[in-house]
């Protein structure tokens, strides 16, 4: 049996996966990845991307990060590929328990999905930090310069920054779904970014996927692995 086989009979076999993904299921959409050749990463910019997308640069300079934000994070108008139709169409069978994704676009729950980590918040969601108030993420790309909400206060995109932590409840409902799955697939992300990437060592099954265009650390760990595109291998399982 080759490794497609074998992971379409344990998607057919599974009724608890969990999908944990990164970049690479959303480049398919069009949307650029942050550590790919001609990502973000390896633009010129006055400073370097993870130091104008932290929380000490944001505090100093809100007017350049917001800038740096719009132009180079704030993706919209895409749309979901088909690993976010399959796995949305999987929870609607049963057999998904839960998506766990380092993306801040949105498009799982675009694509139906309902049970959704965001490990590293959305952009779709963005708060007044003094007085709470919403805004949506069309606001926060027209809004010239500084996004202020009508009390004066900035409107702060609800998305992780270098040095803030990850939401403590996003986390322990990442690790609870990890926890009780019986098949792990881990695709498109490098598995590089922490704590992120330690999530998976929460698994305690005995059919982890990992699907990748490149090697990761953690090819070693896996039951399965496919270095292949998300979207050649789940338009396979569609």
């Amino acid at each position: 049996m080759n490794k497609l086989e074998t992971l379409k009979t344990w998607v057919q076999e599974s009724n608890r996966i969990v999908f944990f993904g990164g970049a690479g299921v959303s480049t398919e959409s069009g949307i650029p990845d942050f550590r790919s050749v001609d990502g973000l990463y390896h633009q010129k910019f006055d400073y370097p991307p993870e130091v104008i997308i932290s929380h000490s640069f944001y505090e100093r300079n809100p007017e350049y990060f917001f800038r740096f934000y719009r132009e180079k994070m704030l993706p919209l108008g895409f749309e979901p590929n088909i690993t976010h139709r399959i796995l949305a169409k999987w929870e609607q069978e049963g057999k998904l328990l839960a998506v766990v994704t380092q993306n801040i676009d949105g498009l799982h729950q675009k694509a139906g999905s309902k049970k959704v980590y965001e490990l590293h918040g959305s952009v779709l969601r963005n708060y007044c930090t003094r007085c709470g108030k919403f805004y949506s993420a069309e606001f926060v790309k027209n809004a010239p310069g500084i996004p202020r909400c009508s009390c004066g206060g900035i409107v702060k995109p609800d998305v992780v920054l270098y040095e803030e932590g990850l939401d403590e409840e996003v986390l322990s409902g990442a690790v609870s779904a990890i926890r009780k799955a019986d098949t792990l697939i881990i695709g498109g992300t490098s598995l590089v970014v922490y704590p992120a990437a330690g999530l998976i060592n929460y698994y305690r099954g005995s059919r982890l996927v990992l699907i990748n265009r490149d090697e990761t650390p953690y090819d070693g760990n896996a039951d399965l692995v496919l270095h292949e595109s998300l979207g050649d291998v789940f338009s396979q399982l569609a």
